[in-house]
């Protein structure tokens, strides 16, 4: 078993903290901007009518992902809800891909057909976002059941929201986990509203990671506005699941600076309220400040990374304008429907 460094090797390691690297910190700082900037870009292309249906932007979430990843592995597997750009990005997946989807085009992850709530990476081992309020969650516990069963030490992450922790299957969800010690990590991402409900106001037990004490389930309460608090929390999880112990609750509380969706102008709360958020608690900020105080980068360092990040977010942009609509065929492919070619191979058997 290791033994924990002092302060002074850790500074002698060039430890930007007590535990973080300076180059681990600017990966999650380039990692929570390019999903805010992301977010930001996909907002515009919804004005301009580029995006259509629904689309749930992630800005104020960055932390929860850029540091729970940080505490992944590689075939670790994540599912979420359909707030879920920013899981998609922090996962690795291509910008260009993400972006060509949320604008309905062919050089989509899903092809074009799933938009902004519905994109999947079996590469990424990114099992989606789902449209249906808690739907993810038995569907996280499914995925740990694959892996427990074939024994191959993966962790899923179950990510849902505030909202979605007072659904009837996270519970029956919960039950069956803890019976069959599975390694799931539910993650509740509370960013304070439910749509346009306070979570104070919708709930009776104020403590989401507390609603696993019935089946035997830890939990913890982490700031979700602190990147290294995300990724300490995460680690502690991970070990747990991967020791054999079981499923593991997180409720990360962070804050979302846009409506619940494009359309909800969020009149439920005060721009006095978001803004005190933004100038006090804000992830990323955060971050910049750590890097400049501890001279680990510089002003102009951090701006290169910025004009790096929006390169890149623009490419994104750029590719999903050029990539073709979906062809009218590809409304046949990827379902099964008893009229379509591929139902009706399925119902002879030739398919």
């Amino acid at each position: 078993m290791a033994t924990r460094k002092s302060a002074a090797q850790d500074k002698a390691a060039g430890k930007a903290s007590g535990s973080a690297s300076a180059d681990e910190l600017k990966s999650y700082y380039r990692d929570m901007l390019l999903i805010r900037r992301f977010e930001e870009k996909a907002g515009q292309l919804y004005g301009m009518g580029l995006i259509g249906g629904f689309c749930h932007l992630y800005i104020g979430q960055e932390a929860v992902v850029v540091g729970l990843e940080a505490a992944a592995e590689e075939g670790d597997k994540r599912v979420t809800s359909y707030r879920d750009h920013g899981h998609m990005l922090a996962c690795g997946m291509d910008p260009d891909g993400v972006m060509a989807e949320l604008t309905g085009r062919e050089g989509g992850y899903s092809k074009g057909k799933g938009g902004s709530m519905h994109m999947f990476s079996k590469e990424k081992h990114f099992y989606g976002g789902h449209g249906i309020v808690g739907a993810q969650v038995p569907i996280g516990a499914g995925l740990a059941f694959a892996d427990k069963y074939l024994d191959n030490n993966r962790v899923t992450f179950t990510y849902f929201g505030d909202g979605a922790a007072n659904q009837g299957q996270v519970y029956e969800t919960f039950n069956m986990a803890a019976l069959w010690k599975l390694p799931v990590i539910f993650v509740i991402e509370n960013n304070q509203y439910a749509m346009g409900t306070a979570q104070v106001r919708s709930t009776s037990s104020a403590d989401l990671y507390k609603r696993g004490e019935a089946f035997g389930i830890p939990g913890e309460l982490v700031d979700g506005m602190d990147v290294l608090a995300v990724k300490e929390a995460g680690e502690k999880a991970v070990a747990h699941c991967r020791s054999g112990k079981g499923p593991y609750i997180l409720e990360v509380k962070t804050y979302r600076y846009r409506g619940h969706s494009m359309s909800d102008p969020a009149k439920y709360r005060t721009r006095e309220e978001v803004q005190k958020m933004r100038e006090e608690k804000d992830a990323i900020e955060r971050v910049r400040v750590m890097l400049l105080d501890g001279k680990h980068a510089s002003e102009d360092d951090l701006k290169a990374i910025d004009k790096e990040i929006k390169d890149v977010v623009s490419k994104s942009a750029d590719f999903a304008k050029d990539s073709p609509e979906p062809d009218p065929s590809e409304l046949w492919t990827d379902i099964y429907a008893r009229d379509s070619p591929q139902g009706a191979a399925l119902e002879t058997g030739d398919a």
